[in-house]
């Protein structure tokens, strides 16, 4: 009789084994759904995102009943200014700017108009400081783009406009 008690006590070992190693083999499953589930869920918030803002419904400004509202453009005078020169033997150069403002609805334009001599008197001095090796490329259009849009809404604050836009660059 000892030795059914022994193997009852060697199958119940086993038993006890395989339950641990049962329970191991069925864990890592679980992680790995988990962990398939959490990725699933990340990609469908990436995804609900880009087709939110693709869709149109991010970004932009908007109406109250949801459309769009198109830009507002305001022409500035034309500016013509000499460029800084490298030396005493360079001939003069001449650059000859048409920019439009874009701004963000009708009401800044009443706003911007008395302050014309600010915003005029800035793009003077920023354009007769350039030399004519700044504007190369379309990296040095950018870069003047970006410096006198950042000029106009300092010159404006605390209003602000969209972006600097040019009609007609030339230089002579």
């Amino acid at each position: 009789m000892a030795t059914i008690d022994t193997n009852i006590d060697a199958n119940a070992e086993a038993d006890a084994g395989d339950g641990k190693a049962a329970a191991v083999k069925r864990a890592l499953p679980l992680k790995l759904i988990l962990m398939a589930a959490g990725g699933l869920f990340a990609l469908c918030v990436v995804g609900g995102g880009a087709y939110y803002f693709v869709s149109g419904h991010g970004g932009g400004a908007t109406t109250a009943a949801g459309q769009v509202k198109p830009p507002v453009f305001f022409d500035l005078p034309d500016v013509l200014v000499n460029l800084s020169s490298n030396g005493a033997g360079d001939r003069t150069q001449y650059l000859k700017v048409k920019v439009v403002l874009e701004l963000p609805d009708q009401a800044l334009t009443a706003q911007i108009q008395p302050l014309m001599p600010r915003i005029m008197d800035t793009f003077q001095t920023y354009l007769r400081e350039l030399r004519p090796t700044d504007l190369d490329g379309s990296a040095g259009l950018y870069r003047l783009k970006e410096e006198l849009t950042r000029r106009v809404n300092v010159a404006i604050a605390p209003n602000h406009i969209n972006a600097v836009l040019f009609k007609e660059i030339v230089i002579q």
